[in-house]
């Protein structure tokens, strides 16, 4: 199992049902949540080894939003 953060821009309970459908259905994606109270607005992603960072900011760009790799 892979951990990815991410700093987003998506900050309120709309814009991450927004995201629903995309990472619910996502076969590599096991578990996800966006924490809008931190304030970079971490993704975290449980995903398979098979899912890059750059397939989940390719998505996420496509849904219109702001997304970069959280530095450990």
């Amino acid at each position: 199992m892979e951990l990815l953060l991410f700093r987003t821009d998506i900050k309120s309970k709309k814009k991450v049902k927004s995201l629903k459908p995309t990472f619910n259905n996502h076969s590599e994606i096991i578990k996800w949540s966006i924490d809008l109270e931190d304030i970079d607005n971490v993704l975290r992603i449980e995903a398979t080894k098979k899912l890059s960072e750059e397939d989940v900011i390719k998505l996420v760009q496509l849904k219109g939003f702001y997304i970069k790799i959280l530095p450990d």
